[in-house]
């Protein structure tokens, strides 16, 4: 049997390019069924297979991508709230704003006036890794990875 009719390497490299879709398309309108309907499979064994492999929800996913450009967009300090919910493909600003809350502990509007220099002088490469969101369940891991 050859790799390639290996059904279990044919779901990996499924769910990877809902990911990669995911990254790619994050600013547009993108749901769950929609994204299940592009890899031929149902919303629902979308969700348990890319949680049981990633160990999030491809919803989950999609708004912590967004977040994270949210960030980059905030932190240039050149748009509103608003318009950065908008720009990473958020419908609603009560729901962008409660996410953004949850991953990265204050309101949209409060890290724009703190990070707007931030980044100032490093590389774009370096600052999207340490300025990432971290999660609840990443917060243990990342203080462990501190000297």
């Amino acid at each position: 049997m050859t790799s390639s009719s290996d059904p279990r390497l044919r779901e990996l490299v499924l769910l990877r390019r809902v990911r990669d879709r995911i990254d790619r398309d994050y600013a547009q309108p993108l749901d769950v069924e929609a994204l299940a309907r592009g890899a031929h499979i149902s919303a629902g064994h979308l969700s348990r297979e890319f949680r049981a492999v990633y160990g999030e929800s491809p919803y989950s996913y999609l708004m912590t991508r967004r977040i994270e450009r949210a960030m980059t967009l905030l932190r240039r300090g050149d748009l509103s709230v608003t318009d950065v919910c908008f720009a990473v493909g958020c419908s609603s600003l009560g729901t962008f704003s409660t996410r953004f809350s949850e991953l990265v502990g204050m309101s949209p509007s409060t890290y724009r006036r703190l990070a707007a220099n931030d980044a100032e002088g490093i590389p774009a490469c370096v600052a999207k890794r340490i300025m990432r969101p971290i999660r609840n369940r990443e917060a243990a891991t990342a203080r462990a990875d501190l000297p």
